[in-house]
């Protein structure tokens, strides 16, 4: 028997039943719900069931930030004529080059968890509840992991970029700008890996500038 665009949605979320969380950072109380790894449940679930989702945003830029808008239209490729619309889920980015695609990333996120109506937690644990974690001794280095056996370009090193924006956004002085590029050497090393050497660099010398020019003398 075919089965309508509703039964296939409703297949779909039953078998793709929820999201792991990622683990804590540093500050967090909660464990983070990451994008890459919801988009992979849903994708998984929706393709296996014949349908596929396509996105469109809108952005209204603000003084401060853009908030981007996600609508998702979820097709049936045995019916063109068959879909479920997915509105209303926006997200905020800064006004800075990752704003959009950050804003993008996290209402496309949330579209999929309302398609679905996946379920989130870890261990029961709605994130919420969860007990903050214990802060380690002040410091503004940022966790970094090479692989074991290689030094050299192209290395893949495991950085959460959101952590290490958080992290140069929220220093207000350019002596301590100064001292977390000391601290982080491998954050700034082209060896490691080309593409997110130039996403911090970028950051770090934006940031610079703009404290710079707030008054902040060397």
């Amino acid at each position: 028997m075919k089965l309508n665009i509703y039964q296939k949605l409703h297949k779909a979320a039953c078998e793709a039943g929820g999201v792991a969380k990622g683990k804590k950072v540093p500050g967090m109380h909660f464990n983070p719900l990451q994008h890459d790894e919801v988009q992979k449940v849903a994708m998984e679930s929706l393709l296996n069931n014949g349908l596929y989702p396509i996105c469109t945003y809108t952005n209204y830029v603000k003084e401060t930030f853009i908030m981007v808008t996600c609508s998702m239209r979820i097709h049936d490729i045995e019916d063109p004529t068959s879909h479920v619309d997915i509105e209303g889920c926006s997200a905020m980015g800064n006004l800075d080059k990752f704003g959009t695609g950050n804003g993008m990333s996290y209402a496309k996120k949330y579209a999929f968890l309302n398609a679905l109506n996946l379920k989130t937690g870890l261990d029961n644990d709605d994130g919420y509840k969860a007990k903050p974690f214990e802060e380690p001794k002040p410091t503004n280095k940022i966790p970094q992991q090479k692989p074991s056996g290689t030094a050299h370009a192209s290395v893949d090193m495991d950085i959460d970029m959101n952590q290490v924006r958080d992290a140069i956004k929220s220093i207000n002085d350019i002596y301590a700008l100064r001292k977390f590029r000391k601290e982080n050497p491998g954050l700034f090393d082209p060896n490691n890996n080309v593409r997110v050497y130039r996403q911090i660099t970028d950051l770090y010398e934006t940031h610079e500038t703009q404290l710079n020019q707030q008054g902040v003398t060397q």
